[in-house]
């Protein structure tokens, strides 16, 4: 039987790291729940224990349910009938089984029905979720729209709509529009409020709207005239009330067990979530980071299954009387796919980490106040996570489809045939840069931790934490492609020109990745030498990269800029 988490072992290295005390301790508020449900944790040892067996269980759903109808959904996909969506068999049938094992929600309180799990083995359930069928991981995914109502709802809103989750709710996020994409403040869908009826109602249409028929929908919609971010609230849109339709559902390259939809609301009941015009600026913005630490944990899922396909067929397949993977051309290609890999596993979960404890520390200041040191550590958690969400979102999605292109290579002319999965993941790793706001924007919110050099500041705290001696030759090329970093980046910003920072943003943003996630890994292999390979394969490759870059803009002037305009 194939279990996705118990034959991965490097899930359960980054679930053991050991800043996973504290934020269990903290997420458990010294185990209190144990009194009120008799399924909630005594200590430290029962929390790990729980989060070990539910993640168990994820694996064997994942690897003998999900992993089998891949195949099936991505041929069938989900239909429209009488304007509504049907889900593709498989799907359903993965629907029923997460229903079964009661998972969905699993990081919601335990009063709403959920598991009070912390954001790593939650993002962790998405990667094992995601490396069996990418496309279902989105439907599994949007779950975090609860996290939001939990965050920000009242708590009549709380009382009605989160234990649905658990009881199999399915949601989704209606944030685009035909005309309103990556500018989110374009929304044009309205709201208005019915003195009379003393509700608000929904009016528009809404686009590329990922699981768009769910039961429960957070909708973005302007409540205000005018075309900025400050007329526009967020709102609750219950399926029950079947005032909204799905006009199609759109035929895509890949996820297609994962229905993306353009939606009709028309005269649409819906209840806001928190204060009016909060809507994009506050709450849509803490669900778009979320959402792309999911898009995160789905790119090392794909990462992770196209590798898996790839090194299996090299040792499978023969030419010139070997296996494919004794040639070097192909054990090269491996080594940097399980690199890359488990370099952009590393950042998800130190970014997991970051986001737990930011968002921990943010419920329990609801129910006290914070000490002077809490909060400090609160806003320096926040500070870090709105730092590597944008860094995690580029690497991983970047590197899931270079690995799946790696993959399909490996596999020859059959990889391109359907015949083999990795046609199936090729196609699904290619929506990762895309979606929840593509790489070029990720640069553009990652920019702002150059200029204020607040990637350097994290750089130097790595520097300085003591590695094995074996590992010192490794952790000298970062002390010293760190010192190009810094020197590169003042003669960027010496300029004073912000279309000329803007031009390098790219470069900049991937050298400071570089170095950030060379530094993950050799603490990695400092934990466990077994990482030691990949760390030493990452940071050489990052360091070929960084000089690349450097040299590109050392030989790049400010008046070159002209020669690529339009």
């Amino acid at each position: 039987m194939a279990n996705y988490y118990n034959n991965n072992e490097h899930l359960q290295f980054h679930l053991e790291h050991p800043m996973m005390k504290k934020i269990v301790e903290l997420k458990e508020n010294n185990f209190s729940d144990k009194h009120e449900f008799d399924y909630a944790p005594i200590d430290f040892e029962d929390t790990m224990d729980n989060y070990n067996k539910v993640l168990e269980i994820i694996g064997e759903i994942s690897g003998e349910i999900m992993a089998n109808n891949a195949e099936e959904v991505d041929r069938t996909g989900a239909t429209l009938v009488d304007n509504h969506v049907v889900y593709a068999k498989g799907t359903q049938e993965n629907i029923d089984a997460i229903i079964q094992a009661k998972l969905f929600g699993m990081s919601l309180p335990r009063k709403y029905g959920g598991l009070n799990f912390s954001m790593v083995p939650y993002v962790m359930a998405a990667e094992i979720v995601s490396r069996a069928d990418a496309g279902f991981a989105n439907i599994w995914g949007l779950q975090d729209c609860a996290e939001t109502i939990n965050d920000f709802g009242s708590q009549e809103l709380k009382d009605k709509y989160l234990p649905l989750f658990n009881e199999g709710a399915t949601a989704a996020m209606d944030l685009t529009e035909p005309d309103a994409g990556s500018d989110l403040q374009a929304v044009q869908l309205k709201a208005h409020y019915d003195q009379e009826k003393g509700k608000w109602f929904l009016n528009g249409v809404k686009r590329f709207i990922t699981n768009g028929d769910a039961d429960i929908s957070l909708v973005l919609a302007r409540t205000e005239s005018g075309k900025d971010a400050r007329g526009l609230s967020l709102f609750i849109y219950n399926k029950a009330d079947d005032k909204m339709i799905v006009r199609r559902i759109e035929n895509k390259l890949g996820i297609k067990g994962s229905p993306t939809c353009e939606l009709v609301f028309k005269n649409a009941p819906a209840e806001i979530v928190g204060d009016p015009k909060f809507g994009l600026i506050k709450y849509v913005m803490s669900l778009m980071n979320s959402a792309r630490l999911g898009v995160g944990a789905q790119a090392v899922g794909l990462a992770e299954a196209a590798y898996g396909e790839a090194i299996k067929y090299a040792k499978e397949r023969e030419q010139f009387g070997k296996p494919i993977i004794k040639f070097p051309a192909i054990f090269e290609m491996l080594s940097n796919m399980r690199a890359k890999t488990d370099a952009i596993r590393s950042m998800l979960y130190e970014t997991a980490r970051f986001v737990d404890m930011y968002k921990i520390y943010d419920n329990i200041s609801k129910t006290r106040k914070l000490s002077s040191e809490e909060r400090k550590e609160m806003k320096s958690y926040q500070r870090l996570s709105d730092l590597y969400t944008p860094l995690l979102k580029l690497f991983a999605s970047e590197y899931s489809n270079e690995i799946a292109y790696d993959s399909l290579q490996i596999h020859g002319g059959t990889g391109y045939m359907k015949d083999f999965p990795i046609e199936r993941i090729f196609r699904d790793a290619r929506i990762t840069n895309i979606y929840e706001g593509t790489s070029q924007l990720q640069v553009v919110a990652a920019i702002r931790g150059i200029g204020n050099k607040s990637y350097l500041k994290m750089i130097k705290e790595y520097e300085n934490i003591e590695v094995a001696p074996e590992l010192e030759y490794l952790k000298k090329i970062l002390v010293k492609l760190t010192r190009h970093f810094a020197n590169i980046s003042i003669t960027v910003y010496n300029e004073d020109d912000n279309e000329y920072v803007d031009f390098h943003a790219r470069r900049l943003v991937e050298i400071a990745g570089y170095l950030i996630i060379g530094y993950l890994l050799l603490l990695d292999a400092n934990r466990d030498i077994k990482y030691k390979k990949s760390a030493d394969i990452f940071i050489k490759y990052g360091r070929a990269n960084i000089t690349k870059n450097i040299s590109y803009i050392n030989n790049f002037s400010l008046r070159d800029i002209s020669d690529f305009k339009m």
